[in-house]
């Protein structure tokens, strides 16, 4: 097994590991490490997987939820329930990355992840499901963090480490919209079970490549765990999501049970804002913080983070319904919903590589706020459907520009996440960038979710016939549903323009910021 050490991170690439003092069973210097670009396809590969899994039920769920009997309120539990204990162990897991071995914790949570997409394919009601969602995103909260703590060691030479970060914001972007084509293409040539049995056989390649190609590596020092954190984060988080859920839950009726000043609903959003608030004082003062606050409050990087907890909610909250929206109202079949989603992914993959060339050239701050912008504007334009809205002159456009303004955002965004920061907190950094987005996915989904029922609700009741027949309570359904989506929408492009202002006045970083010849560059 190969050992690659990390304690020179912050020297120059040329001092071989055993100089910067960390144990390795070679001493040839990182960026030399023949086979980084082999190790980057594999770690690329499964952390695809993991991206995937965030959006391939979505096409999937009008099937699930027949089979199962979910109900419309719970639906985006099909969702959250993964990118919820996702997004809340990830800080856990960074840290596990960093003093388990990071090798090691990418290939327990491939394992992991495998076990859970094999007990969500066999679900045999709802309840199991979202079990196995959760589990799946338990054993992802491994893998990310150490896939990108990896890639921050491998790659330490500027121009390889901006093509491979490349990679890696190409996939965390275009990887959701590629997920809704693989749900479709799955759901109806096989079965929705399908979209998450697939991952076994990924696993199994990753695996085997992993062993013998992917290095290790490490944190040394103090080295303790964080479990008060971890609990006060996940449990914070899981409340503030179900207080959200309970807002836009329905009778059988369709009309509100609680809303959104109901005692049930603020009650659990009370409680989930005194954890969370908790969570950050326990960080403060603890000796070995599961956040260290030195990697938030850095201005650039805690702008980064905030941006990216918006970029989260507005795109995987907003997407969400653009499946439904295909099947439900404009009748697509699965896989001509997913393919029909599929512009994103183009937009998305061609932003990453004007933006990895730019980068070196403009820096981080212009990209981002000029992506951001511009996704919101490709929000904007998907409030124009209807149910009988032109997909070729309405929807098109708007999620190629969607998914290009996206694809600015996510290549900078994992440089200057990591820039200055210190190889003890590597993998803890690593985290806090996934999990700024699949927390900001979860809150987003669960949020939208709530909004768009809620204003469907509305205006199904204010639009009501005096005289109903069949075919005018179909159109009002459908005009109902197109109404709580076109709300999420208008939320959801709120959502990413307020991350571009986040970006303008927080995000100071230039070009110069950019590591260069391997060294971390400390930002003021």
């Amino acid at each position: 097994m190969s050992h690659v050490s990390t304690g020179g991170r912050h020297e120059a690439g040329a001092r071989g590991a055993h100089e910067a003092g960390a144990p390795s069973a070679v001493s040839t210097p990182l960026h030399a490490y023949p086979r980084r670009w082999f190790a980057l396809a594999i770690i690329a590969a499964a952390q695809l997987m993991v991206v995937l899994d965030a959006t391939v039920v979505n096409v999937a769920l009008p099937h699930a939820k027949a089979d199962l009997g979910i109900s419309d309120a719970n639906q985006q539990w099909v969702v959250t329930a993964y990118t919820l204990t996702f997004g809340g162990l990830l800080l856990l897991g960074g840290r596990i990355a960093d003093y388990w071995g990071r090798k090691r914790t990418f290939v327990v949570g491939i394992i992991g992840f495998a076990l859970a997409s094999a007990l969500g394919g066999g679900a045999w009601d709802d309840t199991s499901l979202f079990l196995a969602r959760g589990l799946q995103g338990v054993f992802g909260a491994l893998l990310a963090p150490a896939s990108l703590a990896l890639l921050s060691v491998l790659f330490v030479d500027p121009k390889e480490r901006a093509r491979a970060f490349g990679v890696y914001g190409a996939i965390a972007g275009g990887g959701a919209a590629l997920g809704l084509v693989l749900g479709g293409v799955l759901t109806e040539y096989a079965n929705w079970r399908w979209c998450l049995l697939v991952n076994i056989p990924v696993a199994v390649i990753a695996i085997a490549l992993a062993l013998p190609v992917v290095p290790e590596s490490r944190a040394h020092g103090n080295t303790k765990y964080d479990i008060p954190g971890a609990i006060l984060a996940t449990l914070g988080l899981s409340l503030l999501v179900y207080g959200f859920t309970k807002a836009g839950e329905t009778d059988a009726q369709m009309q509100l049970k609680y809303g959104w000043t109901s005692p049930v609903t603020l009650g659990f959003v009370g409680v989930a804002l005194v954890l969370l608030a908790l969570f950050v004082v326990v960080e403060a003062r603890i000796r070995n913080p599961l956040l260290p606050m030195r990697i938030l409050l850095q201005r650039t990087r805690g702008g980064a983070y905030l941006a990216s907890t918006l970029i989260g909610a507005g795109f995987i909250g907003a997407i969400f319904f653009v499946s439904l929206y295909f099947q439900l109202v404009l009748g697509y079949s699965p896989i001509k919903s997913g393919v029909h989603s599929l512009p994103v992914s183009v937009g998305v993959v061609t932003a990453a590589g004007i933006a990895s060339a730019l980068l070196p050239r403009l820096g981080p701050k212009p990209i981002m706020a000029f992506g951001g912008v511009v996704a919101a504007i490709g929000m904007i334009l998907m409030t124009r459907i209807g149910v009988d809205t032109s997909y070729a002159t309405t929807v098109l456009p708007a999620l190629l520009i969607l998914g290009f303004g996206l694809g600015c955002t996510f290549v900078p965004l994992g440089n200057i996440a990591l820039v200055g920061v210190d190889e003890h907190d590597a993998g803890a950094a690593s985290a806090v960038v996934n999990a700024s987005q699949q927390v900001g996915g979860s809150l987003g989904t669960a949020l939208l979710n709530t909004v768009a029922i809620t204003a469907a609700t509305a205006y199904g009741r204010d639009h009501l016939p005096r005289t109903p027949d069949p075919k005018a309570m179909d159109l009002l359904r459908a005009e109902s549903m197109v109404h709580g989506y076109v709300t999420a929408f208008w939320w959801g492009s709120a959502l990413l323009a307020v991350a571009a202002v986040v970006v303008f006045v927080f995000v100071r970083a230039s070009k110069r910021d950019v590591p260069a010849d391997g060294a971390a560059v400390h930002m003021g």
